[in-house]
């Protein structure tokens, strides 16, 4: 009953929409961003081109698409030639799919959840594989995908504790929606508990580590030395807070302030908040606090810098830590879980973070264990201590190894996860 309401309300939704896009495209902006292909109708011939096999990859977001990225680049090692779809639920998403990604993959935003929209994406691209990154459990869609017979796989799937609560609710709802993957890969055991405590069979999940982790250093120094450069910060210390929440910059402004007062060098202090609908937001509290500012895109076009730099682009942060000589994970200072301490930790920098880390706790955990990442209470904590490690540089330095060499013992949830894909596709080219 529960999934007949469901399929009635969004296709009674889906109808209205086609109605009045025409109005909403007219409107612009998000509004009209991305209808037609909301709506199952995509320009390009998503599933055209040659009989080599076609994946469907969904990715929701930004952070999804990094994964993304990884798992390509896996597949296409391993696999050789084959027809990337990758569908996301966001605006920035879906540029962002389309800045980093290789042209070969064509990027889509992902159809509504109702079943014509559904049913119209799965003709057009005629995917042999659907692969769900993390855990976006759109009930049509597996549900219409497992009707065509398309093989699926649920990667890098994660639960937290408090979606787990929820999803039992509705346990057999779940349950009918889950069984529709061949398997499920997850981070760690704690997920795949989860998914099993939701009528997942236990003998189909494999705990295969997180694939953000696998993120591969390119040319460090090279890339150190073209941001140093490009940003003008020659003789600077830098300061990166990644992946800022609402709240947290106006704690940071006193973290920056008394780095700046204190430290031996001049300090560059470069903000990346986790979204840039929150541009105008940051730039008043800055503008509000008496700092000087510029956005990263004027600072490139000048080649000059105040000491603050807001960024205001998206998907850079991966390599924009390769710059920094101190990094702040943002979302934990704030209660939004956390993010990535080893995006940061694998520049062979040291970590910092605040005591809201639920959604990385096991990575944060490695790194607290090994002396390579910090857990602050505060931000009068985190200047304390980013003041104490700078008076010493050689542990500082010491640190630093210590964080890399932890991020690098993470590697290999990228393969464990492709090999999973490998199995259920057409020999390959």
């Amino acid at each position: 009953m529960l999934y007949r309401g469901y399929r009635i309300l969004g296709t009674g939704g889906y109808f209205l929409l086609a109605s009045l896009a025409p109005l909403l495209r007219a409107l612009g902006g998000r509004y009209g961003y991305g209808l037609d292909q909301r709506l199952g109708r995509y320009p390009e011939a998503a599933g055209s081109g040659s009989a080599v096999a076609r994946v469907w990859l969904h990715a929701a977001s930004v952070g999804e698409v990094q994964a993304a990225r990884i798992l390509i680049g896996e597949l296409t090692a391993r696999y050789g030639r084959f027809r990337c779809v990758l569908t996301t639920m966001t605006a920035q998403g879906y540029r962002v799919a389309r800045d980093l990604l290789p042209k070969t993959v064509t990027c889509l935003m992902a159809p509504l959840d109702t079943p014509p929209a559904v049913r119209r994406a799965i003709r057009l691209i005629r995917p042999d594989l659907y692969i769900c990154l993390e855990t976006e459990l759109w009930p049509v869609m597996l549900i219409e995908a497992g009707r065509a017979g398309i093989p699926m796989l649920l990667l890098n799937g994660r639960m937290s504790e408090r979606s787990f609560r929820r999803y039992r609710r509705v346990r057999g709802f779940m349950t009918r929606i889950l069984r529709g993957f061949t398997a499920l890969a997850v981070i760690g055991d704690d997920d795949a508990r989860r998914f099993a405590g939701l009528g997942y069979p236990a003998r189909q999940i494999q705990v295969t580590g997180n694939i953000k982790y696998d993120l591969q250093i390119r040319d460090q120094r090279g890339l150190r030395a073209r941001y140093r450069r490009e940003l003008d910060l020659a003789g600077h210390l830098v300061f990166v807070a990644g992946s800022t929440h609402s709240g947290e910059e106006e704690l940071l402004v006193r973290v920056y302030r008394r780095l700046r007062d204190n430290a031996e060098q001049p300090v560059v202090w470069i903000v990346v908040p986790r979204h840039l609908r929150r541009l105008a937001e940051v730039e008043a509290l800055l503008t509000r606090s008496g700092l000087a500012w510029d956005h990263l895109s004027s600072v490139r076009a000048s080649g000059r810098s105040s000491g603050i730099i807001l960024v205001d682009s998206m998907g850079e942060l991966a390599d924009l830590y390769a710059a920094a000589d101190l990094v702040f994970c943002g979302g934990s200072l704030v209660e939004r879980g956390g993010h990535n301490v080893m995006e940061a930790a694998r520049w062979g920098v040291p970590v910092y973070f605040g005591p809201s880390m639920k959604d990385f706790r096991d990575a944060a955990d490695l790194l607290l264990s090994a002396g390579a990442g910090f857990e602050v209470a505060d931000a009068d904590g985190l200047a304390d201590l980013m003041l104490a490690h700078l008076a010493e540089p050689e542990r500082r330095r010491a640190i630093g190894r210590l964080a890399a060499e932890v991020a690098g013992t993470q590697q290999g949830a990228a393969r464990r996860q492709a090999e999973m894909a490998l199995a259920l596709l057409p020999a390959g080219s």
